[in-house]
């Protein structure tokens, strides 16, 4: 294996690529997508199709990374607890699949907003439902993957805690992004009256508490060699 400080500025750059994601879901999804009108959002799909390609890349850009990021992380932290790692890769693996698997649906809305076969066979309204559905679908999809993006953070920030590479108010904050995470999943199915305040108010702000300051100390820090006590002479 590389050196640690090597394992872990590779582990900086690859945390980098999962935020394609968030370009595809801050950015092009909140741009083109018009919640609960078929025929305007597939209007806009076929006006922006570029745009909407791009946010599908994004995606698909991000969940590959996001599994490499965890390995690379394996490698950096397996020796201060094995089972904490495993899961950690666990985790981010079902995270990663899931996020590109979901990338099926906006793909699928795409073709079938632009395809001039698909009004043939349902109908422009049809096809219009068609594509505002697999959009729906995809949202709900990246809502579901919020579990996997709070849980590979608790055993991550467990790790960080306990290896003494990091400082531990670095890996407190990792774990209460992973909590961030939690909290809006389940506010989103158990009170979704206020789960926009959840987001804004607590995931949001954990999350770059957290993810964002982990990833700038990987890339520019590090890690930091705890001393080794040298042996007594006999």
């Amino acid at each position: 294996m590389r050196s640690p400080k090597t394992v872990a500025r590779i582990a900086g750059l690859l945390y980098l690529l999962p935020f394609g994601a968030a370009f595809n879901e801050g950015y092009v999804l909140p741009r083109v997508v018009k919640p609960g009108d078929e025929a305007a959002t597939a209007n806009s799909i076929r006006a922006s199709a570029t745009l909407f390609r791009l946010g599908v890349f994004g995606d698909l850009t991000a969940g590959g990374p996001w599994l490499l990021l965890a390995m690379a992380l394996y490698l950096l932290l397996r020796d201060v607890n094995r089972l904490a790692a495993a899961a950690m890769v666990t985790f981010a693996a079902a995270g990663a699949g899931i996020q590109v698997q979901n990338q099926l649906n906006q793909y699928t809305a795409l073709t079938v907003a632009t395809d001039a076969g698909y009004p043939r066979t349902l109908g422009t309204s049809g096809s219009d439902a068609l594509t505002l559905l697999l959009v729906d679908m995809q949202h709900n999809g990246y809502v579901i993957d919020t579990l996997f993006f709070g849980l590979w953070l608790l055993p991550l920030g467990h790790l960080v805690v306990r290896s003494g590479y990091f400082p531990k108010a670095l890996g407190v904050l990792v774990a209460v992004a992973g909590c961030g995470y939690l909290a809006d999943l389940i506010s989103v199915f158990l009170t979704p009256d206020i789960s926009d305040r959840v987001w804004q108010f607590a995931t949001a702000p954990a999350a770059a508490a957290g993810e964002l300051t982990f990833l700038l100390w990987l890339l520019i820090k590090g890690i930091r060699i705890p001393p080794t006590t040298p042996s007594l002479p006999a």
